[in-house]
């Protein structure tokens, strides 16, 4: 990772650096899948809650980074809380039949204990998680809901999901082809996954500094502050808590530029570092436990029309939306092989892609409880490239146009506008 100044700033050599991992980074889709899987890329939270500021040895934004950069714990167990406000309006029964619909309903069109369809839970209201690590073949994550938990388990071969409120289990191999990979590493559910992924977004239009110390889950630790510099975007700050002796992030804070509670707050509330019993990562489907293997999945989703497999699935977005390396844009338009045009730099990038249609149906036309979600989410705008319809989260917005132009980024409603009116 390139170093970083001790000041507000990136210095000139690593701005490019820099900017090519943001890019990296960017993954656009088009709305209304975007407000769950555009949360689920970028990570967000409240102001970090500690019990006091302990007194900590003075340390520079670059020693800090680097130091997380460094850090290598192989060993530790845990309980994370995570909660998501992303400001969608109250869905009532059409979350439920979304969330069945996705998962697949048990009669072998999907399986509920599938982590691709698992760990997008995480997306919307709070969960707690424990978690559990012995190097890098050994790993659970359990997701603690009220009456029931799902677990993902990883044990050398084999990658184990459970899920006890429907007794179903998925099994698939750590040495077949990335889908089960993929899956799990969908949604990034602790700190560390998303201070990795807010990193990436650091580029010359952001300032990196050290905003003093925390004590999080009972550990002294420093605050790492990354602010955009930029106006216009819909990412206020994004708040670290660093432990001062492993380098680990142990809490990590998204505040919107709106204002008011944060979009993510993900945090240790008790951490150890000591060696988790290997009984951890046992796991022996349940009697009576419907099992279904990976293969089953992707044979499943080729038989209705959907890709073979998720790596296909993956493949397929790469290639439309920004794959290999991302947008190439410094400023100004720019368009990546294979990937949409990108207006603007830094957290001011918005991604332009035509769906090579007419643009979203209006709740009136589409009727029933998805037409009143599209009218709750969508504001009717108008400008030089036509008129179009915003979909807003606290995050990531999205303008489609009525000729089917899609604008999306963390970027507010007059920034959607003020690109699609530059792109004519």
């Amino acid at each position: 990772m390139a170093p970083y100044a001790s000041d507000d700033s990136t210095t000139g050599g690593e701005s490019d650096d820099l900017r090519v991992g943001r890019r990296r980074a960017a993954r656009y889709v088009v709305p209304v899948t975007v407000v769950g899987v555009a949360a689920a890329t970028i990570g967000l939270v409240p102001a970090i809650a500690d019990s006091g500021d302990p007194d900590l040895p003075k340390i520079t934004a670059q020693q800090l980074v680097e130091k997380i950069a460094k850090s290598d714990v192989q060993q530790l167990s845990g309980t994370v809380k995570i909660s998501t406000d992303l400001g969608l309006p109250d869905l009532g029964g059409l979350e439920s039949s979304l969330a069945s619909g996705a998962m697949g309903s048990g009669s072998g069109d999907g399986s509920s204990a599938d982590p691709s369809a698992k760990l997008t839970e995480l997306v919307s209201g709070t969960h707690t998680l424990r978690v559990a690590a012995d190097g890098p073949d050994r790993q659970k994550l359990s997701l603690l809901e009220k009456a029931s938990e799902y677990s993902l388990i990883h044990n050398g071969k084999d990658v184990w999901g459970y899920d006890s409120g429907s007794n179903e289990v998925f099994h698939g191999t750590a040495d077949e082809p990335q889908a089960h990979k993929e899956r799990s590493e969908k949604v990034p559910a602790t700190p560390k996954d998303l201070t990795e992924e807010a990193l990436k977004a650091v580029d010359d239009t952001t300032s990196v500094t050290v905003d003093g110390t925390a004590q999080v889950a009972g550990r002294d630790a420093y605050r790492l502050l990354i602010k955009p510099k930029q106006s216009g975007t819909t990412v206020g700050a994004i708040t670290v808590a660093v432990d001062a002796r492993t380098g680990m992030p142990l809490k990590f804070t998204l505040t919107p530029s709106s204002g008011g509670a944060a979009v993510i707050d993900a945090g240790f509330t008790q951490v150890s570092f000591a060696k988790p019993a290997a009984s951890t990562f046992d796991f022996t489907p349940p009697k009576g436990a419907k099992v279904t293997e990976e293969g089953e999945l992707e044979g499943a989703a080729g038989e209705h029309g959907g890709p073979k497999s998720e790596e296909e699935f993956r493949k397929e977005l790469d290639k439309e939306f920004g794959g290999h390396g991302g947008p190439k844009s410094e400023g100004g338009h720019g368009k990546a092989s294979d990937g949409p045009e990108v207006i603007g730099e830094g957290w001011n990038s918005v991604a332009v892609f035509d769906t090579g249609g007419e643009g979203v149906p209006s709740g009136s036309e589409v009727g029933g409880d998805m037409g009143g979600f599209l009218d709750s989410l969508g504001d009717k705008v108008t400008g030089d490239f036509g008129s179009g319809t915003v979909f807003k989260t606290r995050l990531i917005n999205a303008l489609i146009t009525d000729d089917g132009k899609v604008y999306v980024g963390a970027v507010d409603k007059n920034a959607l506008v003020k690109a699609a009116d530059s792109a004519e």
